[in-house]
Parts: structure tokens; sequence; C-alpha cells
């Protein structure tokens, strides 16, 4: 087929080249560039001649909307997100600045249980120090017997924690 052939364009995009091209010339385009204009319009929108035996373009179409689908999408998303970061500046909530208030909601909440924990580790090692100190002293009559008892607590406590 040589180049400029319009044999494999069916009647429809026939006619919608040559209503283009009239729409063209009355806008004050030439003949060469209103047909130009009209045929580049009709491969953009059809992808090119749709008659049996021409190539398959279908293939190729389809890829082509689903890329600029996936741009459209991608440009939306972008764009909201811009929306929504515009409305959160008023309120001066930037991303850093509430990253920041959330790691520090975090480390007080961590640091909390830490202090908590501790303090509970220790109130049981006093407790348990009474405990054996009071068992110490009742059970043993001699100095030392305490010393090694409260010792002993002590290595116990040491070795819970």
């Amino acid at each position: 087929m040589p180049r400029g052939d319009k044999s494999s364009y069916t009647d429809k995009q026939k006619r919608n080249a040559e209503h283009i091209e009239e729409s063209e010339k009355n806008q004050g385009r030439s003949e060469a560039a209103a047909e130009r204009i009209a045929w580049a319009t009709v491969n953009k929108q059809d992808g090119g001649g749709k008659k049996s035996g021409s190539a398959n373009k279908t293939a190729a179409k389809t890829t082509k909307t689903s890329k600029t689908a996936a741009t459209k999408k991608a440009a939306v998303k972008k764009t909201a997100a811009k929306k929504a970061a515009a409305k959160a500046a008023p309120a001066k909530a930037t991303k850093k600045a509430a990253k920041k208030t959330a790691t520090q909601a975090a480390e007080k909440a961590t640091t909390k249980t830490a202090i908590k924990k501790t303090v509970k580790k220790a109130a049981k090692k006093t407790v348990a120090k009474q405990a054996t100190g009071k068992a110490a002293s009742k059970t043993a009559t001699g100095a030392p017997a305490k010393k090694t008892a409260a010792t002993g607590a002590r290595k116990r406590a040491a070795g819970k924690s």
C-alpha cells in the first residue's frame, strides 16, 4: 500500500475526515493543511484505518488508553494531596509537625510505661527485702544469719530483673 493511501479507512472515517476538512477550510486554512489536519484528527481519534486487512491497531490503542487513564488517576491523587495540604496549611499542621507530635506522644507513652515498670519492680524488691528480713530475724538469732538472708534476697531479686 503506497504512502497516503486511504483504502484501509472505513466510510465513516472518510466522512469524518471530509467534515473536518471542510471545517478547517472555513476557518481559513489552505486545502493541503486542511486535509492534513483532517486525517491527523481521524488517526488520533480512531488509531488509523479499521477495514479488514489493515493492521490491527486495537491492542496498541488499549494500552495507550490504559496508560493515559493511569496518568490521569495519578494526577488526580496529586491534586487531592495538594488540596489537603493547602487546607492543613492554615492550621499549621504540616506533615513534619504532625510526625514530630506523633513521635513525641509515642516517646511519652513508652517512658510512662517504663517508669511504671521500674516503680513496680522497686516496690516488689523492697517488699521482698522486708519479708526476708522479717523472716530471717524471726528464725535466726545472730547477726550473721540476718546478713546472709538479706544477701540471698538481693541476689534473687537481681536474678529476676
